[in-house]
C-alpha cells in the first residue's frame, strides 16, 4: 500500500514548532527545497534557517499561542517540541480547525521499559489505554527529563482520543545518530572510551536496539508532512544494533582503540546500552512507501564523522 501524497496547487503552508536544532533544522531546509512557506514559532532562542518566517510565542502558554498565530491556518504543522499531555492538549484546542494535519515528533521511549524481544509494531501501544494525567509537575525540568516517555506517551494519547477534529500523525523516532551538530553526546561518548581503553558500563545482557541516521529522520518527516496518512507510524533503520556492536564499529574506526567493559547489575549504564530491547517494527512505513537504509550501511560513516570531531578537538 502506497502513501498518497498530497498534490498542491499552491505551495503550502507548513509551521514548524520547534526545529532549531538537529534534524528539525534539516526538516525545514528540505520544507523550503520543495516549494513549500514555512513559519517556524518557538521562544527566540534562535533564528530559523534563511527563507523562513519566524513567530515568538511560548507554547505552553495558550494566549500567547494564539495571539501570536492570529487569524493564520496551515496545510500542515509539524510539532517538534510537543513532551507533554499538557502541551498536546493546548496544541489541540489550537490547531483543531487552523490545519489539515498535524505531525507530532514522537519517540521509541512510548513504548515503555518491559523487555519484549520482537520488533514492536505501532499497535504495541494501546493509547486508549495509556492514563493521561494533566497534573504531574511537567513543569519541573527535573521530572520532565526523567519521565521523557511517559510525557511523549501521555501527549500522543490526547491525540488520540480525538483524531476526528485533528487528523494527526504521531512519528516514534528511533535513537539518532550522525550529524557534526549531534548535542546529546552519546555516541562521543563510546569514541573517547575506546581510544582511551575506559571502562563501558553495560548490563549484564546486551539488548539490541534500533537506530536511525539523522539525514534519513529529516527525509522521513518531510515525507511524512506532504502524504496523508493518520495514526502512530515508527520510524528506524532497517537492523538492529547491541552496544557490543556499535562499539566494535568504534574500535574498527579507532586502530589500536580498546573496548573495556564494565557490567553494571544496576545503576547507570552508558548511553545506547539496554536493558530492555528497543526494537521498531518499520512495516507500516515502509508499506506507506517510504524506504529505510540499513544500519550497518550508514554506521561506519558517522563513526567516521565522529571520531574526526573528535580529533579534531584534541
Amino acid at each position: 500500500m502506497e502513501g498518497r501524497v498530497l498534490v498542491m496547487d499552491k505551495a503550502r503552508e507548513v509551521l514548524v514548532i520547534g526545529g532549531s536544532r538537529y534534524f528539525g533544522k534539516r526538516l525545514i531546509t528540505r520544507l523550503l527545497a520543495a516549494g513549500d512557506r514555512v513559519t517556524v514559532l518557538n521562544r527566540g532562542s534562535s533564528p530559523p534557517p534563511p527563507g523562513a518566517e519566524r513567530l515568538i510565542a511560548d507554547r505552553d502558554d495558550e494566549r500567547s499561542l494564539t495571539d501570536a498565530l492570529g487569524s493564520r491556518t496551515f496545510d500542515v504543522v509539524v510539532d517538534q517540541v510537543c513532551y507533554t499531555p499538557r502541551q498536546a492538549a493546548v496544541a489541540r484546542r489550537v490547531f483543531t480547525g487552523r490545519t489539515r494535519r498535524y505531525v507530532m515528533t514522537s519517540t521509541i521511549e512510548v513504548y515503555g521499559n518491559e523487555d519484549r524481544p520482537t520488533p514492536l509494531p505501532e499497535s504495541a501501544l494501546d493509547l486508549s489505554k495509556v492514563t493521561v494525567d494533566p497534573e504531574l509537575p511537567w513543569t519541573d525540568p527535573e521530572f520532565l527529563d526523567s519521565h521523557y516517555g511517559e510525557g511523549k506517551r501521555q501527549a500522543e494519547a490526547v491525540f488520540a482520543a480525538a483524531p476526528d477534529g485533528l487528523p494527526y500523525v504521531t512519528v516514534r523516532v528511533a535513537h539518532v545518530l550522525g550529524g557534526e551538530d549531534d548535542f546529546t553526546g552519546r555516541l562521543d561518548h563510546y569514541v573517547t572510551r575506546v581510544r582511551d581503553g575506559e571502562p563501558i558500563s553495560v548490563p549484564v545482557t546486551d539488548r539490541p536496539a534500533t537506530y536511525i541516521h539523522v539525514e534519513e529522520i529529516a527525509d522521513f518527516m518531510a515525507w511524512t508532512a506532504g502524504t496523508d496518512f493518520t495514526g502512530p507510524v515508527n520510524a528506524n533503520s532497517h537492523g538492529t544494533l547491541t552496544t557490543g556492536e556499535l562499539c566494535e564499529a568504534v574500535a574498527a574506526g579507532l586502530p589500536g582503540g580498546e573496548v573495556v567493559y564494565q557490567t553494571v547489575e544496576s545503576g547507570e549504564v552508558s548511553p545506547f546500552a539496554f536493558r530492555r530491547s528497543y526494537g521498531m517494527d518499520n512495516s507500516r512505513a515502509t508499506g506507506l512507501g517510504f524506504r529505510f537504509g540499513t544500519v550497518r550501511e550508514w554506521l561506519p560513516g558517522v563513526v567516521a564523522e565522529a571520531i574526526g570531531q573528535d580529533s579534531g578537538g584534541r
